[in-house]
């Protein structure tokens, strides 16, 4: 009998912050190796709580949770999400333009399903988070890459973006604060961004789940407020910043001149409307979240646990014959990258599954974020902070080993 073949869709979609080398790990495990994991943001895997008035408002709603909700989610928690917008200057915001899912990883698919043609393009960064590729892939769309370098602190050239815009680019899309490279994007470069995006007719997105991560006082400057009437969609969730990634609690606020998304909004209550709604339950953990005194702050700032392991990665970085690395601004990880004149020849694959052969350490490739050529490693910052010293420990016997084996490069005769 013939095998069955999967969608030819799937060709180009990847995601191996949970593929080949996740496996791996899970099978050295089974072989009762025990390994060291800065793959995944998933911070109740390494024993961070959600805020416990957050978990009481749930369990006060248990019985209001039994049925269906309404498709763009709980009005009580659409109207917080509104609030939060508005105070940060959000032009245009109703709770009919908010939309609650299962995750923001749901209503990114959602937002490029009501938008995109069969061939159209969408503006992302290099690196990216990988969904976000996938799902323009899946959607029939092009992802087309603007560079985010190190060189330039992992920001991107605004003029770079606009000579990849064509007659088929229908979106540009921010990832802020950055996963994988933790940079802030600061006010001059969004008006820039902005701008561009009112020349050529752009759709703004901006996943902005990582919004209060934020080290050594940097400040987050959301896109909504800078681009005003320009059609905006801002992503967030309970996930990050209230560590209750297990809760599927994301949202999306469409803000802008509402005459210019009125039919973009009606596919998006659509799209939501075939999925009958968002889990309800955890919905009445949004509007305490919002309207409650932040608790992230104890974590980023000195002494806290997340600053502490952010320091413990630059720290090894410091240390190292061979790594560099941008520090991080905010967010949850750090893009350290292996340097081309301690180690010409490098992959970063095959370092990956050596470092977890050789010294139990489970990392994900730079590459892993459509970075070409990748010299990079993305690390998370979860981990305590004296776990993540022995990670640089083990990291440095790898690359040492690694530079003692490769042959050196010789001078080509003229």
């Amino acid at each position: 009998m013939a095998s069955i073949k999967p969608s030819a869709h799937l060709a180009d979609v990847r995601y191996e912050i949970r593929g080949a080398l996740a496996r791996r790990s899970r099978e050295l495990e089974a072989a009762g190796l025990p390994i060291i994991k800065l793959n995944i943001g998933n911070p109740g895997r390494y024993g961070f709580e959600t805020p416990a008035h957050l978990r009481e408002a749930i369990g006060r709603h248990l019985q209001d949770s039994e049925a269906y909700g309404h498709e763009q989610g709980l009005e009580e928690a659409r109207e917080a999400i509104v609030a939060q917008q508005r105070h940060r200057g959000a032009q245009g915001v109703e709770a009919e333009r908010v939309f609650i899912g299962n995750g923001v990883s749901e209503l990114i698919d959602l937002s490029l399903r009501a938008l995109l043609q069969s061939g159209d393009e969408v503006l992302l960064p290099s690196p990216d988070y990988p969904l976000w590729s996938a799902t323009t892939i899946l959607n029939g769309g092009k992802p087309r890459y603007y560079r985010c370098l190190a060189e330039n602190g992992h920001l991107p050239d605004p003029d770079e973006i606009e000579s990849l815009v064509t007659p088929r680019t229908r979106a540009l899309v921010l990832i802020n604060p950055n996963n994988p490279t933790g940079a802030i994007y600061p006010r001059a470069l969004l008006e820039r961004l902005v701008a561009i995006a009112a020349k050529h007719r752009l759709l703004l997105l901006s996943d902005e789940i990582y919004d209060e991560i934020l080290y050594d006082g940097t400040p987050f400057q959301p896109l909504a407020a800078v681009a005003g009437e320009l059609p905006c969609v801002s992503f967030g969730g309970l996930s990050k910043v209230h560590r209750a990634c297990g809760y599927r609690v994301g949202w999306m606020s469409l803000s802008g001149d509402p005459s210019r998304t009125a039919d973009y909004r009606d596919a998006l209550q659509l799209l939501a409307a075939l999925r009958l709604c968002p889990n309800v339950t955890a919905q009445w953990a949004v509007r305490p979240a919002l309207q409650s005194a932040p608790t992230i702050g104890a974590l980023t700032s000195p002494g806290g646990r997340l600053h502490e392991a952010r320091q413990a990665v630059l720290d090894g970085v410091a240390a190292s014959q061979f790594l560099d690395v941008v520090s991080p601004s905010g967010a949850l990880y750090a893009f350290p990258r292996v340097r081309a004149d301690r180690l010409a020849d490098f992959d970063d694959n095959a370092f990956a599954l050596r470092l977890l052969e050789e010294e139990s350490v489970l990392v994900v490739p730079g590459s892993s974020f459509n970075v070409p050529h990748s010299r990079h490693l993305r690390l998370t910052l979860l981990p305590p902070s004296e776990q993540i010293r022995e990670v640089f420990v083990r990291i440095e016997r790898v690359l040492t080993g690694m530079a003692a084996t490769q042959k050196p490069r010789t001078a080509a005769v003229a």
